[in-house]
């Protein structure tokens, strides 16, 4: 039976190089393989990058381009654009299994030895020579370039303690500790951050790309590696920490730029795929389409803010990190009242404030106005542009009302306006909630008349939502307590005197259990 033929558990049978020999066995190079691969399954309509979301027509078509081109490559793009994660699937374009010599460090094809092992070792034992079977995930090396790499770690040095353990001179190549390049051999090999790379060291790559051989010192060696490259690259390297040398650059075929999730949708099923949810949050926490949106708007608000530096990127961490500690707010939540189970509020996104300040590099003015300020200002930001799909424009309405237009929000802020609050705060149990949402007059009925149709639990998030929106449109005030927020008449909170906005008095600003009334 030929090799091709041969299913996995008969290959891995084959023990020898005479036995592999009998099958017809060819060596192929890994990009061929790739290529190879790659054309079976476009041919299958099979999906080649799966649980990649938003780059079936962009960056997805550059890949399989480049691969059936058998180039190397380069995946230039800001942090969190899963260029890594492209880099490390590239293996399941491999074989399953691939031949090579038995104890071989450079993973030597038994027809086409490189390491001066495998060839005394074949020239001793001819077809006994002893094979094994390598699967392909273990043809992968990943390299993540820091400024202490070294040509040695790279590509291979003289190892004096080897020399001495086999009584061997210098000259002789079998004292040559090879580095992960030459390990590489058949395999994928990628380097992340490769502008970190220091210029001398990325000149070392020049011929194994070009010319597919390495240098090692004064040793006279020809090894024609077999080796797929794949770099990762940030545009901002290219400013701050170093850049890709011009001639290396030249030799790497094809370079492919990757970017952010372009809508809503699509970054809400990276989210989803990505967090670590535990089964007890999804029994406890109910979660809504409506507040997944705005995890994914406050993405969206940070990459265009001025506060943001634009050129180091927002990740997608930063919306699997708020998602998970959105589920933990409301979980927590849980514990604290003993309660079996509650439905997520809009107060629980100042709860993913630390997924945010750690995620974003703010320019001169954010770092003026402080990370969570700046936080907070994306998570308005977002209640306001998503305020208006489910709403009525505040902003229209004010210019309708010389028209004497029906005003939706006029019993709502005619309550706050007669001088009543209402605060919500962070732990409040799933009665105490509603009852405080139910007291504000107009409230109820304003979500009865644009979402009658919504279940109780989404009801009562969009009359808090409600709320937030107003506040964001200044038809209400939104003030922070420490555990919690409060909302009230726009104009009282400017002039109500002490604790209010604007305030300079002494007076210690805390209610009957210690909490403070708020900050700003």
């Amino acid at each position: 039976m030929k090799y091709k033929d041969l299913s996995t558990e008969q290959l891995v049978k084959v023990k020898t190089l005479g036995e592999l020999r009998a099958t017809g066995y060819q060596p192929t190079p890994i990009r061929q393989e790739l290529r190879n691969n790659l054309i079976a399954r476009l041919r299958n309509k099979e999906e080649v990058f799966p649980g990649i979301w938003g780059y079936e027509e962009t960056v997805i078509p550059d890949m399989e381009r480049a691969i059936l081109s058998m180039h190397h490559i380069n995946l230039l793009g800001l942090r969190g654009q899963a260029k890594t994660r492209l880099a490390r699937m590239m293996i399941n374009l491999l074989d399953e299994y691939i031949p090579v010599v038995k104890g071989s460090e450079l993973n030597d094809d038994p027809l086409q030895p490189l390491s001066r092992y495998a060839i005394d070792l074949i020239a001793e034992h001819g077809d006994k020579t002893p094979i094994e079977w390598m699967h392909r995930s273990e043809r992968y090396t990943e390299k993540l370039a820091t400024p202490d790499v070294s040509v040695a770690d790279l590509i291979g040095d003289a190892d004096p303690i080897k020399a001495a353990t086999l009584k061997l001179p210098y000259s002789d190549e079998r004292v040559i500790h090879f580095g992960l390049i030459p390990r590489s051999h058949r395999g994928i090999f990628v380097i992340n951050e490769l502008p970190d790379l220091q210029a001398r060291i990325q000149v070392s790559l020049f011929n194994i790309l070009q010319e597919g051989d390495i240098q090692i010192r004064g040793f006279k060696i020809r090894l024609p590696l077999d080796i797929q490259f794949v770099f990762t690259a940030n545009p901002e390297d290219y400013t701050n920490r170093g850049s890709i040398v011009t001639p290396l650059k030249d030799r790497i075929d094809s370079q492919i730029v990757t970017h952010y999730p372009k809508s809503i949708e699509i970054g809400k099923k990276i989210t989803r795929q990505e967090a670590i949810v535990k089964e007890e949050q999804v029994d406890k926490v109910q979660i809504n389409e409506l507040v997944a949106d705005l995890i994914e708007q406050i993405a969206f608000e940070a990459r265009k803010s001025e506060y943001v530096d634009a050129k180091s990127g927002v990740s997608a961490r930063l919306t699997i990190s708020a998602y998970e500690n959105l589920l933990s707010a409301a979980e927590r939540r849980t514990l604290l009242n003993s309660e079996k189970d509650t439905y997520v509020r809009v107060s629980d996104l100042w709860g993913i404030i630390p997924s945010i300040t750690g995620k974003v590099e703010l320019v001169y003015e954010g770092e003026q106005e402080g990370p969570v300020i700046v936080a907070q200002n994306l998570i308005g930001k977002a209640l306001r542009t998503q305020f208006l799909l489910y709403f009525p424009d505040p902003e229209k309405l004010k210019k309708q009302q010389k028209n004497k237009t029906d005003n939706p929000y006029r019993r709502i802020t005619d309550w706050f306006g007669e001088g009543n609050t209402i605060d919500l705060l962070n732990d409040l149990s799933n009665k105490d909630y509603k009852a405080a949402l139910n007291n504000v007059k107009g409230l109820r009925e304003l979500i009865d008349a644009y979402h009658a149709r919504q279940d109780e639990a989404t009801k009562l998030f969009l009359m808090e939502f409600a709320l937030h929106g107003l506040a964001e449109y200044s038809m209400i005030s939104k003030n922070m307590l420490t555990a919690g927020l409060q909302f009230k008449d726009l104009l009282s909170s400017m002039f109500s005197g002490p604790g209010s906005f604007g305030d300079d008095d002494d007076e210690d600003d805390t209610d009957d259990k210690g909490r403070g009334k708020r900050y700003r």
